[in-house]
């Protein structure tokens, strides 16, 4: 696809030339004939380069060059003008022209200059995907719901502002996922992503891993340290569960949002920081607040724009989609297939968990799949659609239909000592898929057998 131009330019003819050979290049050329008309444009149409004259009426090209670099710093811009001198061409350079061209010129000399221009772009764009792929910042959002597709469109836009967004939603929806496609599609991709989780931090150590201490401010502080916030700066902190941050610490984090400052753990002075806000909760703030555990003022400021991600099962239609992508990255070079019953039986789930469930079943599936197509005993139990497995271990009765206990009592010991033999049995002496079957992690029935000197 050819680039596309702005030229603005109050000079018709001299316009009409440099359309005319640009055209002939082959590059999408628009034509505006004063500041006002060339902003206009640009704000509603994309541009991968703008050609601007610096002496027109009205708005001049200084301010046209300014405001396109505040608002796309990305697209290069060139300016041109009949007055040439030193000073012009400083100030031009200052404000972030990538080149500067004297009128009358030549054919071949703009040509140059505009296919520079855009290789310089072009060099640009693949320097910062590659920043942001180093950094490993990027996740896949898989989806085909049209729920979910207004709310990645939703991100989208309000990615290129700095506006605090706050992402609302279930466990294992994909919030973070979402923060990272809005920090790639920002103006500071190429700095840094930090997250934390702030629910896993303890209260009394949050503070220092939010905003930094300084040696010696209290026990076990035997070095400075800088801080989430400082480690973000210039680019995104993401704060998941920000409905747990411990009261006594939200005016702190409301200071930060407010004056652009942290206040580090045993320091006096204030150290300014640039960096983005985005927050995360499964919690209702509105109901936190109520219950006092909450500041409306705190939430006002996280909350710009909320963007809620809906449940997977508010989305059934991402979930065959969602499936052959796990079990395409997790097979590890296996050609597995995914067939149509086993793909109904899933979408039949509610799956409170979300994708982070639907996920850990789809790493079931494939360490389990004995050929190159899963089938129905290879699923995870879900309620109501007993795997086959589970049905002739149990002879097709559930636990409230066992046989009676004894009344003279029983081990234990003894029966669970039963139960995981003839679990072992029935897997055929697999220890990780008799932990699977035994809903325990495997380590722990490792531990199990070694204790009861069960065989492998």
């Amino acid at each position: 696809m050819s680039a596309r131009i702005l030229f603005i330019d109050d000079d018709r003819t001299g316009c009409e030339v440099a359309l005319f050979h640009l055209r002939k290049a082959g590059y999408e050329v628009i034509a505006a004939f004063d500041g006002t008309e060339g902003l206009s444009l640009f704000s509603s149409s994309k541009f991968d380069l703008v050609v601007t004259d610096m002496k027109m009426p009205g708005i001049s090209g200084i301010e046209v060059l300014r405001r396109v670099r505040k608002q796309a710093p990305g697209v290069p811009v060139l300016v041109i003008t009949a007055f040439v001198n030193v000073d012009i061409a400083v100030e031009a350079m200052k404000e972030g022209a990538y080149d500067f061209i004297g009128k009358p010129f030549y054919r071949d000399q703009l040509l140059l200059s505009v296919e520079k221009a855009l290789e310089r772009q072009r060099l640009a764009e693949e320097v910062r995907d590659l920043r942001i792929r180093a950094n490993a910042v990027t996740r896949e959002f898989i989806s085909a719901s049209d729920t979910m597709h207004r709310v990645l469109e939703v991100a989208d836009r309000v990615a290129a502002t700095d506006a605090a967004i706050l992402i609302t939603g279930e466990s294992g929806t994909g919030k973070e996922v979402i923060a990272r496609r809005i920090h790639v599609h920002s103006a500071r991709a190429e700095k840094p992503f930090v997250a934390i989780n702030c629910a896993a931090i303890p209260g009394e150590l949050l503070e220092s891993e939010l905003f930094g201490h300084t040696r010696g401010a209290f026990t076990g502080a035997v070095r400075n340290r800088s801080g989430r916030f400082r480690q973000a700066e210039g680019g995104t902190l993401f704060l998941d569960e920000i409905g747990e941050i411990p009261l006594p610490l939200q005016p702190k984090l409301l200071r930060v949002l407010q004056e652009k400052v942290v206040d580090s753990v045993g320091s006096d002075a204030p150290i300014p920081v640039d960096v983005r806000i985005l927050a995360a909760t499964n919690r209702d703030l509105q109901e936190r607040i109520r219950e006092g555990g909450f500041r409306e003022d705190l939430y006002y400021r996280l909350n710009v724009v909320e963007l809620r991600v809906p449940p997977l099962r508010e989305r059934r239609e991402d979930i065959p989609l969602l499936v052959k992508h796990f079990v395409k990255e997790l097979s590890e070079g296996r050609d597995i297939d995914v067939p149509a019953g086993v793909l109904a039986r899933l979408q039949s789930h509610p799956w409170p968990g979300n994708v982070r469930e639907l996920r850990n079943a789809c790493e079931r599936m494939v360490i389990l799949c004995r050929g190159n197509e899963v089938s129905m005993g290879d699923l995870p139990a879900i309620p109501g659609s007993p795997s086959p497995e589970r049905h002739s271990a149990w002879t097709g009765h559930g636990i409230d239909d066992w046989p009676p206990l004894p009344p003279g009592g029983l081990s234990l010991v003894d029966l669970e000592k039963k139960v995981i033999d003839r679990a072992l049995k029935l897997n055929k002496g697999n220890i990780t898929r008799t932990a699977l079957y035994l809903g325990v992690p495997r380590h722990v029935l490792v531990y199990r057998l070694e204790k009861y000197g069960i065989e492998r």
